[in-house]
């Protein structure tokens, strides 16, 4: 990956290729912002760095993957009795080849995970020690790569805490992660923590008409709603974003929710709706939950009359949007909105999914009518 095929983020890219510099490039960095900001592709850049300085030739094998002291670790899901990266290796290669800023349910999507769960194990991170015992092929510099490492599980996360503490000479590790909250505090503080931000929207506009021939007015629109995620922008230039899945669930919840006061028959419904949830793999759950949220916080400001900031309507199955729109204000937006935080932890923590969706759906009814 080359600085220049990179979305953005130029502060970050100067920030980097200063401390390869001028010598300061911390032993274990994480860095810490949505896979469609760009994390890995600065992970990327920056081992390919590190190491083309070290090796001019090795630019060539990092951009393709296949450097043999660039290793790599991610979530793969349990197979007979173990939990291996190097199992998936090829897949996850021409995923990140074809898309370096995919998300995490991109890969469970390419990986055909179904309701299997993705982690990463206490055995990947023994396999990881075992290859960084050996000294490096080119005599310099091992780079292992921790592609979201907030999905290492307990046993895992501690025993790489002893791997981060005692690294081998000439280690450089480089985790990425969503978001701070499910990593060890432990392993926190013993890494250089590396906040990569929402692509500003000039820079993405530049880079969807540079790199992939969008007009000046597409590429305007879907940064509009991207909101600085050059992966969710990739997927609205190529019409996939919009989820008729999570759209039309969404219509049904809320329609059952406003009848249930009146006719407590349709609790039935809000019941199977929840079993049908409840069916996916936690992921797709939890990326549903994000979609609720997004469309409550656009109803809100449809509400409260700022129509210029509502990129996102839903139009389909005769929904009536701005109708719809009128009863999510400041006296239920709060209440609602912290029930789909709450629903997020507890799939986090690995709760029931039928009970979590069944209350969710339960509670909305009560929210929605609060006045």
């Amino acid at each position: 990956m080359n600085w220049e095929n990179i979305a953005g983020q130029d502060n970050l890219k100067k920030l980097l290729i200063d401390s390869i510099t001028h010598n300061r490039v911390s032993h274990a960095q994480l860095f810490v912002g949505k896979e469609g900001y760009g994390t890995m592709p600065l992970v990327l850049a920056y081992a390919q760095e590190i190491l083309k300085r070290e090796n001019e030739q090795a630019a060539s094998k990092v951009e393709h993957l296949n450097h043999l002291d660039l290793h790599f670790s991610f979530p793969v899901f349990k197979e007979g009795n173990y939990s291996l990266s190097k199992i998936k290796f090829d897949e996850f290669r021409e995923m990140i080849l074809a898309s370096p800023y995919a998300s995490f349910e991109d890969w469970a999507t390419y990986l055909h995970s179904e309701n299997k769960q993705l982690f990463i194990s206490a055995d990947e991170v023994d396999d990881q020690n075992q290859k960084f015992s050996l000294k490096s092929f080119e005599g310099g510099t091992k780079i292992i790569v921790i592609w979201r490492a907030d999905k290492m599980n307990t046993a895992a996360a501690n025993k790489f805490l002893k791997f981060l503490e005692e690294p081998p000479q000439k280690t450089i590790i480089l985790l990425t992660a969503d978001t701070l909250d499910d990593i060890l505090p432990t392993i926190l503080s013993r890494t250089q923590i590396i906040e990569v931000p929402r692509i500003d929207d000039e820079s993405l506009v530049k880079h969807l008409t540079e790199k992939y021939e969008a007009s000046e007015a597409k590429a305007q629109s879907v940064c509009k709603e991207a909101q600085g995620n050059l992966n969710d922008a990739l997927k609205l230039l190529n019409a996939e974003i919009k989820n008729p899945e999570f759209e039309k669930l969404f219509v049904q919840w809320v329609r059952d929710a406003f009848q249930v006061k009146k006719k407590p028959e349709f609790l039935k419904n809000i019941v199977l709706w929840a079993r049908e949830i409840a069916s996916w793999n936690r992921e797709k759950q939890k990326n549903f939950l994000n979609y609720c949220v997004e469309i409550f916080r656009l109803a809100l400001m449809q509400n409260y009359q700022s129509e210029n900031l509502v990129y996102k309507k839903i139009d389909a199955s005769n929904f009536n949007w701005e109708s719809f729109s009128r009863f999510i204000s400041g006296a239920n937006i709060v209440s609602i909105l912290e029930e789909i935080t709450e629903a997020d932890l507890h799939l986090t923590r690995n709760g029931n999914a039928k009970i979590i969706w069944t209350d969710l759906g339960i509670k909305l009814s009560r929210y929605i009518h609060k006045k």
